[in-house]
């Protein structure tokens, strides 16, 4: 078990946060008026995995969610680090500006770090606190407190948990909308063949993850003993091809908002990701599809 857990694993931030940018240099070939359209989608090439949608779809398909988990976990951390120089490298070359590089962590440390760190700290606290900073051990005491108080949150998120899901998905989406909103002028101009051209460059860059993440899960299965290897087991490749597939939308719009107009129209960059984070999901809910039917037409089979 914890070798099936391990090995995808460390292939996955690899994938997603070294090899996934390549393609932005790429993306930024193509000439496209406005130009924030074909930055936006090469931004979104940098980002992490998605934070919630990876998972979901992966319990669906029947795959390793825990798995799916540690890989969100662990790229969306490491992305804390890598994502300012990935898009200092492959983003801000030759462009005259340079990436604020410290605002920028900070920005995804408070976003993606600290409330994980802290979650995971108030269900282990400890009493002795004798290693961390002072503000730290009061928001823990705090946090530990108000557990206590609100021992049934627990009870009842468990189940209310279909519900507030939607809840979570709908509020998410209008961070990236306000964002969208404040270029709306320049929305209203904008050439609808130009953010149709867009919107198919993210749908083909998702189209393209898919199939080199299959492809490089055969190419592993068969490189490291077939079909007694952990990445030929049908949960492990099929919560690998998911999360490393996806992009993450709510980091791409926090890292665009500490950019400060450096790379155009912040709502210009935002909007196809937008879309493509749709289009993505939809993608990726066809595919579950199939392989769910597949598994009951096996499973129909074997019964005959």
């Amino acid at each position: 078990m914890v070798k099936s857990l391990f090995m995808p694993r460390d292939n996955l931030p690899s994938s997603i946060l070294l090899f996934t940018p390549l393609f932005s240099r790429l993306i930024l070939q193509l000439k496209l008026v406005p130009q924030e359209f074909v930055t936006g989608v090469a931004v979104f090439c940098c980002m992490p995995t998605t934070l919630s949608s990876g998972i979901a779809l992966t319990q669906l398909a029947g795959g390793n969610s825990a798995l799916a988990l540690a890989m969100t976990v662990i790229s969306n951390m490491l992305g804390i680090m890598i994502v300012p120089f990935s898009l200092s490298i492959f983003i801000m070359t030759g462009r005259g500006v340079s990436v604020p590089t410290l605002e920028l962590f900070r920005s995804l440390f408070n976003t993606l770090l600290v409330p994980l760190v802290l979650g995971k700290r108030c269900h282990n606290v400890k009493d002795d606190f004798d290693c961390i900073p002072i503000w730290v051990q009061n928001c823990l005491n705090i946090s530990k407190v108000l557990r206590d108080i609100l021992s049934g949150v627990a009870k009842f998120v468990d189940q209310n948990r279909h519900s507030l899901s939607m809840a979570s998905a709908l509020l998410l989406s209008l961070v990236p909308w306000i964002q969208v909103s404040r270029s709306r002028p320049l929305l209203l101009s904008v050439n609808p063949a130009s953010f149709a051209i867009a919107i198919s460059l993210g749908a083909l860059l998702h189209l393209a993850l898919l199939a080199l993440n299959m492809l490089a899960m055969r190419s592993l299965s068969a490189l490291s003993g077939g079909s007694r290897s952990v990445f030929s087991k049908k949960d492990n490749a099929r919560a690998v091809i998911i999360v490393a597939s996806q992009k993450t939308l709510p980091v791409m719009v926090a890292v665009v908002e500490q950019l400060n107009g450096a790379l155009g129209e912040s709502g210009l960059l935002i909007l196809p990701c937008v879309a493509s984070h749709i289009i993505q999901i939809i993608i990726d809910s066809f595919l579950v599809n199939m392989w769910t039917q597949k598994d009951q037409h096996s499973n129909e089979t074997k019964e005959v």
